[in-house]
């Protein structure tokens, strides 16, 4: 008995659709139903490689690399500005799981600018920032805050180099009050010295030095007096 071949059924229309809406590899240009627009490269439907995202409520735009759908690897941040309508670079830097992480460099609005490490979109870790009165924080940070040791410099040339916690000189540390002439060296309580040992320095080269030098105090053990300070300090943070 002959085999009899009946034609296949055609594949159905929304197959085809379904495979020609398929996004991998290739550069595709997108607009989401928000009015949002990426161009670029795709992996499994997920944006995914080199790509540009223009967000249409801010005119935000964001153009580097991506992951699985998220911001990821390096990449640069603008806005456009409401005035000029020019785009302003906000960051530039690395990228993991759509939130800063790296090293990388912010610019804010007021004009200060942040560059350093980040993690979860946070100031994390060694960083330099550049404040709007002129004054710069060179150290660790944690939290978004200054955290660790750091150098504070303020516009007159005066600055502090010592401990911080929760953005607020904190520890041990070292004042240099060089349009005076003198430094501070004591411990630090949430941005207040509690106590420490003022000596004239560069009073000679200091551009409105005091009228009078400090005068010498001999102290039967100025050594013994700061330790006890720091054992006080210490105890007081282990409460």
């Amino acid at each position: 008995m002959p085999v009899v071949k009946y034609p296949r059924a055609a594949e159905p229309l929304w197959h085809e659709w379904d495979r020609k809406a398929q996004k991998d590899g290739l550069r595709h240009t997108v607009y989401a139903v928000n009015g949002d627009q990426y161009t670029g490269e795709w992996l499994d439907n997920l944006k995914h490689g080199k790509g540009t995202q223009i967000w249409k409520h801010n005119g935000a735009i964001y153009s580097g690399d991506w992951k699985f759908g998220r911001r990821d690897g390096y990449g640069s941040y603008s806005i456009p500005d409401p005035v000029t309508k020019e785009y302003l670079k906000v960051y530039t830097g690395w990228w993991r799981n759509d939130k800063k992480c790296g090293y990388g460099t912010m610019f804010y609005p007021s004009g200060e600018r942040y560059e350093g490490e980040w993690s979860s979109g946070q100031r994390s870790g060694w960083g330099r920032m550049c404040y709007g009165d002129g004054s710069t924080y060179e150290g660790q940070w944690l939290a978004d805050r200054p955290g660790g040791q750091g150098m504070l410099c303020l516009p007159n040339n005066n600055r502090y180099e010592g401990g911080w916690k929760d953005g607020k000189k904190h520890g041990p540390g070292r004042f240099f009050f060089l349009d005076k002439g003198q430094l501070l060296e004591g411990i630090w309580v949430t941005d207040v010295p509690k106590c420490g040992i003022m000596i004239d320095f560069s009073r000679d080269a200091a551009p409105a030095p005091t009228q009078y030098p400090i005068p010498k105090i001999e102290l039967a053990d100025p050594d013994g007096v700061l330790a006890e300070a720091q054992v006080m300090f210490d105890d007081s943070q282990n409460e």
